[in-house]
């Protein structure tokens, strides 16, 4: 400290003599010749000139900086909201047990290496998946339902004298009922999987495809599932029964139905299993597997998605039924392209949500009961009535759950409806059995039993006649207390 006032002491102690030795000499200067008053004269108005320059100059440079720096700061905002995004994108597909994608999203940010926490998100990903283990895709139960009951008092009323009434108590399950077997079946760690994850395709050097256990890796606490949705086409028979009427597309994009209450007025919402499924799984993204979502099995008699897209509507022939003839005369602006064109938007919305379409047969047929040719003719109208709107599909669900051929043989080289079905493009198969899993790899198909989640089995587990389903969730938890007893089939 002594050094440093020492040494301050002698910087002022010579700043003050070079102030004394500046003053005297200072009149002499100004004594001097008229020339250096001239020069220095002449000098000013240059000083001044370069001054003003500088000035402008500064002027000039300094918006320039200034902009720099917003740029800069711009620059800046923009990296951080790039890395948001790159990290919440990274959680999400980490949610979803997709851990490579997790870690390639992280890598993919410039400069990932100096930040520390996402070196450390990484390395979180690294020991996520080693935690994994295979699942056992001949163990994979598959699950589907029919569309949903908005209204259980419209639907299951008059079970004595309606017909109807009494196939909606049995095939159909409720809102109430579907988002409670939604929630216990997350609680008790049953992941959702693509019908397309069980398997691995494989071609040989002479093109042929050939199929094999697919690979799925989830946390040993978790059990993989497989969604279908049967006949979301929104028969006429639907009618007054307290379903939805169509499905749309709000104004997010995101497809929602719309339901006719009883008043006429019409509401849009969450009124069927896709658009409750899809909540479901935004809420909560560890519930399916790597984003997957369901397979929709259309017929196209009545049209599909609500929409009366087929053929017959425009054609009209003798043989027309009378549900869609007293459509027709309610609806005497239709256009056929028009529907087309609104069940396309539908379709292509549904499948921006990672929905996958099959067919279901066009007239919903029992493919074990038809004949050859009544297959043949079902199946064009199928691909000239509905593919154009869906787009191809390699899997068929069989209606009323009938199959080509018994489990137990598989599908043979000389089983005439296969080959011709296989001929048509198509590879996955599925039947209803009803029971716990069934799964069978051909060398150039497969197929899979599924189980009916409907008013049936719910009622009848419920009171102790049946265990079909405790393995997801028990019955007398899910029941609706509105569902009147279900009679036998």
């Amino acid at each position: 400290m002594q050094r440093r006032l020492a040494i301050t002491f002698i910087v002022l102690l010579l700043m003050t003599g070079a102030g004394v030795l500046a003053a005297i000499l200072l009149p002499k200067n100004e004594k001097e010749s008229g020339k250096q008053e001239s020069v220095e004269a002449s000098a000013k108005p240059a000083d001044k000139e370069e001054n003003s320059k500088n000035i402008k100059k500064q002027e000039k440079e300094e918006p320039k900086e200034e902009g720099q720096e917003q740029k800069q700061e711009q620059e800046q905002e923009e990296s951080s909201d790039l890395r948001a995004a790159v990290l919440a994108e990274a959680e999400l597909l980490a949610a979803g047990y997709d851990y490579d994608g997790a870690m390639e999203t992280v890598k993919s940010y410039q400069g990932y290496e100096r930040d520390s926490e996402m070196t450390e998100l990484i390395a979180g990903y690294e020991a996520k998946k080693a935690e994994c283990v295979p699942v056992n895709v001949n163990q994979v139960t598959h699950v589907f339902y029919h569309s949903l009951v908005v209204d259980p008092e419209l639907a299951f009323a008059n079970q004595e004298t309606d017909r109807q009434a009494v196939g909606n108590n049995q095939w159909m399950t409720t809102i109430d009922e579907f988002n409670k077997i939604t929630q216990t079946m997350y609680e008790k760690g049953y992941v959702l999987v693509d019908l397309h994850d069980l398997v691995e395709e494989t071609t040989d050097e002479n093109g042929n495809v050939h199929f094999k256990e697919g690979t799925i890796l989830l946390p040993p606490d978790k059990k993989a599932f497989v969604l279908s949705i049967d006949d979301l086409s929104y028969y006429h028979c639907y009618d007054g029964y307290g379903y939805a009427s169509k499905m749309i597309v709000d104004e997010n994009g995101k497809p929602k139905c719309e339901y006719i209450q009883k008043d006429g007025s019409v509401v849009v919402g969450d009124f069927d299993v896709i658009p409750l499924m899809d909540k479901f799984l935004e809420e909560h993204p560890d519930a399916a597997y790597k984003g997957a979502r369901g397979t929709i099995a259309l017929t196209g008699y009545n049209g599909i998605l609500g929409y009366r897209t087929d053929i017959t509507y425009q054609t009209v022939p003798a043989d027309i039924d009378a549900d869609k003839k007293k459509w027709l005369e309610a609806h005497p602006d239709f256009d056929l392209e028009t529907e087309r064109a609104n069940a396309k938007k539908v379709a292509d919305a549904i499948k921006a949500e990672g929905w996958k379409f099959a067919s279901h047969t066009w007239g919903h047929m029992k493919v074990g009961d038809a004949s050859m040719e009544r297959i043949k003719a079902d199946t064009e109208k199928w691909k000239e009535n509905v593919e154009p709107l869906v787009g191809p599909t390699d899997t068929i669900i069989f209606a009323h759950g009938q199959d080509l051929a018994e489990w137990t043989t598989g599908y043979t080289a000389d089983n005439e409806k296969f080959n011709y079905l296989k001929g048509q493009g198509f590879n996955y198969y599925c039947n209803v059995d009803s029971q716990q899993y069934s799964v069978q790899f051909g060398d150039n198909y497969f197929r899979q039993g599924r189980r009916n989640l409907d008013g049936y089995r719910i009622y009848y587990n419920s009171i102790g006649e049946m265990d079909s389903l405790s393995d997801l969730f028990e019955a007398t938890e899910v029941i609706d207390p509105k569902r009147p007893p279900v009679p036998h089939l």
